[in-house]
């Protein structure tokens, strides 16, 4: 069997927040514990484990989600509903912009800690 990412860990502040604020822009299930970690499930099998970086520096990652148009739709929607500042690249020099990368849609954000998320409807290189 081919090598599969089952997981990945993100340092938050605080873990439970940014645990619910990743499930609720992108619509995941509820984060849940285990161990010292708030697990965000994705819907491939992948999962995000948070945790609290109490006593040392975040170092700022980049997580990219690849989902539907319709999906798209309705996560931009809770990034504007929240107010949340959103670029079409990822060193932030389109403010307030989506790209159209591939024929498809992206925009990025920022999390609590942060991290640059993203969403896209197509995967990079997949022509357009």
């Amino acid at each position: 069997m081919p090598a599969e990412l089952n997981h990945t860990i993100v340092h938050a502040k605080d873990k439970v927040a940014s645990a619910r604020f990743l499930s609720d822009i992108l619509g995941l299930p509820k984060p849940k514990p285990f161990g010292p970690f708030m697990v965000v499930d994705a819907a491939n099998g992948v999962s995000l484990d948070f945790i609290s970086a109490e006593n040392h520096e975040i170092i700022v990652e980049h997580y990219a989600f690849l989902v539907s148009e319709s999906e798209f739709d309705e996560i931009f929607g809770r990034i504007r509903e929240r107010r949340l500042d959103y670029w079409a690249d990822p060193a932030r020099r389109t403010k307030g912009e989506i790209n159209h990368h591939d024929g498809g849609r992206g925009v990025y954000w920022l999390d609590p800690n942060g991290h640059v998320l993203e969403i896209i409807t197509r995967p990079y290189s997949s022509g357009g």
